[in-house]
C-alpha cells in the first residue's frame, strides 16, 4: 500500500472560500490526512460524500441554502456512516448538543488552534466523541442525579435548526436584511422565520422577540 493510500481522507463542506482554503492547507500538511473533497452546499456534499465515503467530514453549521445539521440528519436517514465533526462560528453552547443529536461525533468552534482543531479530528477519527472540556462537564452536570430535577424543556427545542440560527442571530441584535445577507436568503424567508419562532415560542411582537432571543444568549 502506498503512503498516500493510507491516508486519511477528508472532506470539507464549509461556504466560506478562505475557511476552506485555510482548513484544507491544514489537514493537507499533516502526514496521516488529506483532502479529498469540499463542498459549499447540502446537495452538493451528499453527492461527494455518498460517492467517495471519506474516513470524515467536517461541517459548518451555516451553509448555502440550508443547515449544515440537515446534512448530518440527510446522512443518517441515508444510513452513510461517515462520522462527522462539525467546525462552526456558533458556540457550542448553543448547537453542540443538538448537533450531537442529528448524529455528529464532534463539535469544535472556528475560534479554536489549528491544533485543537487536528485534536478533534483524529478524535473523532479513532471512533470517539469530541467536545471542548466546558462542553462536557455542562453535559454531565447536566445528566448528573442532583441536578435531573431542575431539567426542564427549553421552549427553543421546539424550533428547526435554521429558526434557531435565527434566533441567536436576532440576539446579537441583526435585522431581517443582514440576517437575509449572512445566510442567502430573501428578507421574505427570514421574516417567514421571525413569525414562526414567534409562533412557537408565543411570543406576540417584534420587540418581545428579541428581548427574548437576548435574554435567551445571556442565559446561555
Amino acid at each position: 500500500m502506498s503512503e498516500k493510500a493510507k491516508k486519511k481522507r477528508v472532506v470539507i463542506v464549509e461556504d466560506h472560500p478562505m475557511v476552506s482554503e485555510h482548513l484544507a492547507q491544514i489537514i493537507n500538511k499533516e502526514d496521516d490526512l488529506e483532502v479529498s473533497g469540499e463542498a459549499d452546499n447540502i446537495q452538493q456534499a451528499m453527492r461527494i460524500i455518498r460517492d467517495l465515503r471519506p474516513d470524515l467530514a467536517i461541517v459548518d453549521i451555516t451553509l448555502n441554502g440550508a443547515s449544515g445539521l440537515e446534512l448530518i440528519k440527510g446522512l443518517k436517514m441515508l444510513s452513510i456512516n461517515t462520522p462527522v465533526l462539525v467546525l462552526s462560528m456558533h458556540d457550542e453552547s448553543l448547537y453542540a448538543e443538538r448537533a450531537l443529536r442529528a448524529g455528529a461525533k464532534g463539535y469544535i468552534t472556528k475560534h479554536r488552534s489549528s491544533q485543537e482543531v487536528l485534536a478533534a479530528v483524529r478524535r473523532v477519527l479513532s471512533g470517539e466523541i469530541y467536545l471542548s472540556e466546558k462542553m462536557v462537564s455542562n453535559v454531565l452536570h447536566k445528566f448528573a442525579p442532583s441536578g435531573m430535577k431542575s431539567i426542564k424543556p427549553r421552549s427553543v427545542d421546539r424550533l428547526s435548526d435554521r429558526e434557531l440560527v435565527v434566533l441567536e442571530m436576532i440576539g446579537h441584535g441583526q435585522t431581517s436584511r443582514a440576517i437575509a445577507e449572512s445566510l442567502e436568503l430573501s428578507i421574505a424567508t427570514v421574516d417567514t422565520y421571525r413569525a414562526r419562532i414567534k409562533e412557537k415560542l408565543n411570543i406576540q411582537n417584534a420587540f418581545e422577540l428579541q428581548h427574548f432571543a437576548i435574554q435567551w444568549l445571556r442565559e446561555r
